[in-house]
């Protein structure tokens, strides 16, 4: 069984659209999704720097666009019907909700740029940020986290917690770190996937409110705890609160193995979530989509699993 997965923020790099966009049919394909998420897609996904591109009302957009070319390359030709199921992490659910067939690719381009606004207006309210903590006890981090007003942000498995609050807590953590544990600093702009972000899933909830969402054509997990979800109306629900509530990236990948997973193809702009499937779910074979050039290893890896 051959899941595909769809990254999140973060996994963008400077030019990581140029090798797509030569084929004039995709060039096409990203002016219409610059035009339904109100951002010139081309001349960020091409020429813009990395500072740039970190804005996440612009990171955001890019990354949904770059999954939605490769998801039309790689299922073509009746191979959607070959694959196990599809997720994303964070912002990648929206990828996997057109690639489920719950929100066409306008909707899907409309919904992400505005979650991309809205989540940049509500980081720009207070000073915040979010660090990778890497080993150590759990619960020995959660009570930590707690202590300094920090939350934990993103659960992504092989003893990788993301957590997320105030820069002055995150610096408190850096400083004096749980034992047995790493903190890294990441470069994003506010604490996403916390109460930070409440204003932007007031705002959501009223975008969503005008999509019409149909069920999943295909086997869908949601980051809220790695269950499948059957209702396209449940599911944007889900897209929805997700803004301000924890990834659990970790479940996700429980519920890959535990449905029989043979295979991980990540979509463009692929690598870290084929990275923490090779830790936590060792000897299942990965395919990450970079470039059209990386199509064909995919592909495939679908063929030999039908």
């Amino acid at each position: 069984m051959i899941v595909v997965v769809c990254p999140g923020q973060g996994s963008q790099t400077p030019g990581f659209l140029s090798p797509w966009i030569p084929d004039p049919a995709r060039a096409e394909r990203l002016a219409a999704y610059s035009e339904a998420a109100g951002v010139d897609l081309s001349l960020h996904g091409t020429e813009s720097d990395a500072d740039t591109i970190r804005d996440t009302s612009i990171a955001q957009p890019l990354i949904v666009a770059a999954g939605l070319l490769t998801l039309e390359a790689l299922l073509d030709d009746g191979r959607a019907e070959r694959i196990g199921g599809i997720a994303g992490h964070s912002v990648g659910e929206i990828t996997a909700a057109a690639g489920a067939g719950v929100l066409d690719a306008a909707d899907a381009m409309r919904f992400v740029g505005e979650r991309g606004r809205a989540m940049a207006d509500a980081a720009a309210q207070t000073p915040t940020g979010m660090s990778a903590v890497l080993g150590g006890d759990e619960t020995a981090l959660l009570a930590r986290l707690d202590d300094l007003g920090l939350e934990p942000a993103n659960f992504n498995g092989g003893g990788q917690i993301v957590v997320a609050g105030a820069s002055d807590a995150l610096e408190a953590l850096k400083a004096e770190p749980p034992a047995g544990s790493r903190v890294i600093p990441l470069q994003v702009a506010g604490a996403f996937h916390t109460r930070y972000m409440r204003p932007a899933v007031e705002h959501l909830a009223s975008v969503a409110a005008t999509l019409s969402p149909t069920d999943p054509a295909q086997t869908l997990w949601t980051n809220r705890d790695g269950s499948t979800v059957a209702s396209g109306a449940a599911f944007v629900d889900l897209l929805v609160g997700q803004v301000s509530s924890p990834v659990r990236w970790d479940r996700c990948m429980t519920s890959f193995a535990d449905a029989g997973v043979t295979g991980i193809i990540e979509l463009a702009p692929a690598g870290a979530l084929v990275g923490l499937a090779k830790r936590a779910l060792k000897g299942v074979p990965t395919v990450a989509v970079k470039t059209p050039d990386d199509l064909p290893a995919a592909i495939e890896l679908i063929e030999q699993a039908a």
